[in-house]
């Protein structure tokens, strides 16, 4: 087991304050969106353990006698591929190889992210396999699939959480739109009132993206105001239009579900569902991936062809999740991904241990109170690493996440 040194990311739609006050840190005044724990090459954890060697010296005098042992910070990306089935278990690197299958993130939001959607494993290995073939740069602006995996992803809210999450009914979205008094607004309603659901949809959004951009900057702009004057309901699009004036995301966002939780309750996020999060502290898991496709509320390229293939055009419930107990304590949100499961553990002092031992790779995160997790104590946003089928147990008083690969 081994405790995480882990990167924050600094996106300009992260909240100033809301991760150093879970740490116990003073805010820099800069945006801390993202602190990532696991193994993304991009940004990868770094644990400290011995390497073998002489002990340092500043003496002149040569170093004898037995071989010393200094600790030093390595990427969790170097100790895993150093030994695969040691650190994730021989039936983790069997499905997924020898990586890390999963990402877990402390995500705060100050501003809306991007309106985006996720490719399901057969449309990425697909797209990644066609722009490989076609010589298009891995970091090219308008390269769409960055790897041949999936993503799949669960928030789960520490404070309340507002984000969009799966259409909403068209005839919902068309109200919506009505009464904000917009004539150029007009044509987006009739099509979500005179179509069959699907077809509204597609239509909306096909035209939503296709517009002339001068003509949809003015639109949004109207549509911005009479929201904030409206308030209530639309109060959400004028924030967002605070954010991305003129940008065609925010009619995007009016045909989705607008969600808030509750600290506890999480949303899960599968291929095709269009979703932002606005605002908000939440842990988030997902599959390791970096394929993402975005439909507004960004200066980034948008592939609209490819976007409406990948889409899924179907009105949904947002499915708002809460954590199923068990009779050892762990509170599990139960998805249908297969790289991560997350749950979550509520330590009471003088209980009996709760013991975390599984078969599998864990990342274990503190986020209330004071955990002690084998010899390691855990203040909130600390977290440690632990190998598959490792032995490890927890007390204290206080929150504990734990991410592990799903059984």
């Amino acid at each position: 087991m081994d405790r995480l040194s882990n990167t924050v990311r600094p996106y300009a739609w992260g909240s100033t304050t809301a991760i150093p006050a879970l740490l116990g840190t003073a805010p820099t005044g800069e945006p801390q969106a993202e602190m990532w724990m696991g193994a993304h090459p991009g940004a990868p954890s770094r644990i400290t353990r011995p390497a073998e060697g002489p002990t340092p010296t500043t003496s002149l005098t040569a170093t004898t006698g037995p071989t010393a042992t200094t600790p030093t910070k390595l990427p969790l990306t170097d100790v895993i591929a150093a030994d695969p089935e040691g650190e994730l278990g021989a039936a983790t690197v069997a499905r997924y190889g020898p990586r890390l299958p999963f990402l877990l993130k402390l995500l705060a939001a100050g501003a809306p992210l991007s309106l985006q959607v996720h490719p399901d494993l057969d449309q990425a290995r697909e797209g990644y396999a066609d722009e490989e073939a076609r010589g298009v740069p891995i970091d090219a602006p308008h390269r769409t699939y960055k790897d041949a995996n999936h993503k799949p992803e669960l928030i789960c809210a520490l404070t309340p959480f507002d984000g969009l999450c799966g259409f909403r009914r068209p005839t919902e979205a068309a109200d919506a739109m009505e009464a904000l008094g917009v004539d150029s607004l007009k044509p987006y309603v009739d099509l979500l009132r005179a179509h069959p659901e699907e077809a509204a949809l597609r239509e909306v959004l096909t035209a939503i993206l296709g517009a002339d951009p001068d003509g949809m900057a003015e639109t949004v702009a109207e549509a911005a105001a009479a929201a904030e004057r409206l308030g209530g309901a639309h109060a959400p699009y004028a924030r967002i239009a605070h954010h991305y004036p003129g940008d065609p995301g925010v009619l995007a966002a009016m045909l989705l579900n607008y969600v808030q939780l509750q600290p506890g309750e999480a949303l899960f996020l599968g291929a095709g569902v269009p979703h932002a999060y606005l605002d908000g502290l939440g842990v988030e898991i997902m599959a390791n991936s970096d394929n993402v496709l975005r439909c507004g509320l960004t200066p980034k390229h948008i592939d609209v062809p490819e976007l409406l293939r990948i889409v899924r055009f179907e009105a949904t419930d947002p499915g708002v999740l809460r954590p199923e107990a068990s009779p050892s304590g762990e509170e599990r949100y139960e998805t249908p991904a297969d790289e991560f499961a997350l749950s979550r553990y509520t330590l009471a002092p003088g209980a009996a241990p709760s013991e975390l031992t599984v078969p599998t790779p864990q990342i274990l995160l503190c986020t209330a109170g004071t955990v002690r997790v084998g010899a390691l104590d855990l203040t909130p946003g600390q977290s440690v690493y632990v190998p598959a089928a490792e032995a490890v147990e927890a007390t204290g008083s206080g929150t504990l996440f734990r991410a592990t690969v799903a059984a």
